[in-house]
């Protein structure tokens, strides 16, 4: 068994190369960028929201607050003449990155962490590479990806969507698998 303090540079190096990983990903290759679409006639929607004052949160419209409400005629009206959908309502003002990135970092030393836990738990020290690289990275996956497909489940967003994230996961547990191969105590 390995100690976690033994592991503490490959959980930051990890977050550090997936970090970088994910901005290569998001900005220079811009597979991402037609994930989202341009309402129709945005100006009146936005003006419409804008007017109805949604505080910042997850919203899904029609709104029914009993699972039993949902098969009531006027509910299931609503549903058939649409639209059907969540939206989520951000604060309002310019886009800004900062938190954000420092919110995704520590995420990454968070996977890092879970990560280097299950791998000092089931690996010796002077395991192979391989080993390690298994261990850690399908750990990191399953940190990285899985839960984007609950999403594509039960907020119905686009599989090619979902993918694409589950693609940028698988991505990110290789790198965190070799990052704790070549890194794991002799």
């Amino acid at each position: 068994m390995v100690s976690l303090g033994a592991l503490w540079l490959p959980i930051l190096l990890a977050a550090v190369v997936v970090f970088v990983a994910s901005s290569i990903l998001h900005m220079a290759l811009k597979y991402h960028n037609r994930e989202y679409r341009r309402l129709p006639d945005e100006d009146t929607v936005l003006a419409a929201l804008g007017a109805a004052g949604p505080s910042p949160g997850f919203y899904m419209f029609p709104y029914a607050s009993d699972p039993k409400e949902c098969s009531t005629p006027a509910m299931v009206e609503k549903f058939e003449r649409g639209p059907v959908g969540t939206m989520n309502v951000n604060p309002s003002g310019p886009p800004t990155m900062g938190p954000a990135l420092a919110l995704w970092f520590a995420y990454c030393l968070l996977v890092g962490l879970f990560v280097a836990y299950i791998a000092s738990r089931t690996l010796a020290a002077g395991t192979p590479y391989l080993q390690v690289f298994r261990v850690a990275g399908c750990t990191a996956f399953m940190a990285f990806a899985l839960a984007h497909l609950s999403d594509g489940i039960w907020k119905m967003k686009p599989w090619s969507m979902v993918l694409k994230h589950s693609f940028d996961g698988l991505v990110y547990g290789l790198l965190t698998g070799g990052v704790f191969g070549w890194l794991w105590p002799a």
